[in-house]
């Protein structure tokens, strides 16, 4: 079984998780590139039973095109975002790629609001658009 482990910044907020996500993804929407930074958002779905979290967060809510909301839990130290609850699915955690600092870790399968997708951005030839 693969054990990963998730980190902020300073290292003061991690998730640890056990084997592999449900669903690595893109997503395009403004809020995420916001969220980020970067001209898209790269995420992991885990079953919650299989993350562990240590250290304090704060949260950030907000809902989602879709009407939901999502709990996004970063560190109060440097602001990284760790990990979030959303609540269209309760027993998932998801996490962002980038908190695991590992170039090994699975391409994602999928790719979503791809109209809001910067048009120079490649994705693989083989990756599910769910717009």
């Amino acid at each position: 079984m693969t054990d990963r482990l998730a980190s902020c910044s300073c290292g003061k907020l991690t998730a640890r998780t056990r084997g592999e996500p449900t669903r690595v993804s893109i997503c395009h929407c403004l809020a995420c590139q916001r969220r980020t930074g970067g001209v898209f958002a790269t995420q992991a779905r885990f079953p919650a039973e299989a993350v562990t979290i240590e250290g304090e967060s704060t949260q950030y809510v907000r809902v989602g095109d879709e009407g939901t909301a999502a709990r996004f839990h970063f560190c109060p130290v440097c602001g990284c975002t760790v990990y979030y609850l959303p609540e269209a699915f309760p027993d998932v955690v998801i996490i962002p790629v980038g908190a695991f600092a590992d170039p090994d870790f699975p391409q994602p399968g999928v790719s979503v609001y791809g109209v809001r997708r910067h048009r120079w951005v490649g994705l693989p030839d083989d990756i599910e658009h769910l717009d």
